[in-house]
């Protein structure tokens, strides 16, 4: 198991507590269908679990899953672009995640944003549109998790959630 660890959220560090067995199966299993749909040539990346990322000064955030698109000019010093971000919430702890986290990742136009929350078996999947994030679908039971991006990737909730 994982120990706890810290994000920066306004100059501020938010310590996070230490993630359940449970709560990392999943966050493996979804770094593994991921990375599973990924072409070594691919302008995509999955970035470690929790990888810090730097959004501004005071703002550094963990996410359970984080891939980012390179651009071509990535070799001449271009900057990875953040496109995907899954955050599994943690029973008890999830209000960062799902309000104050959800908004940042907004503020940013992420593109995509998975909330998987384990207590109700579901994911929630955002999109980025004018004004924010848009949720484009809650998948539970038989629905498939799929992503235009990740070319073969299809797992139904209950397939994610198995085991749990």
């Amino acid at each position: 198991m994982i120990e706890g660890y810290e994000e920066v959220i306004d100059g501020e560090v938010q310590p996070r507590r230490a993630p359940s067995a449970e709560h990392e199966l999943l966050v493996n299993r979804l770094h593994d269908l991921v990375g599973a749909t990924l072409s070594p040539n691919s302008a995509l990346r999955l970035l470690p679990p929790r990888s810090g990322l730097r959004l501004s000064e005071a703002v550094t955030l963990r996410p359970d899953l984080a891939v980012v698109r390179l651009p071509a000019e990535v070799e001449t010093g271009g900057t990875p672009q953040l496109y995907l971000v899954a955050e599994v919430l943690l029973a008890g702890d999830h209000h960062l995640d799902t309000v104050v986290k959800k908004q940042m990742w907004s503020d940013l136009k992420l593109p995509r944003l998975w909330m998987i929350d384990p207590r109700f078996l579901n994911v929630e999947v955002y999109g980025c549109g004018e004004y924010g994030f848009t949720l484009l679908q809650i998948l539970a039971n038989r629905d498939r998790l799929t992503d235009p991006f990740f070319t073969g990737l299809s797992c139904t909730m209950h397939e994610l959630f198995a085991e749990l």
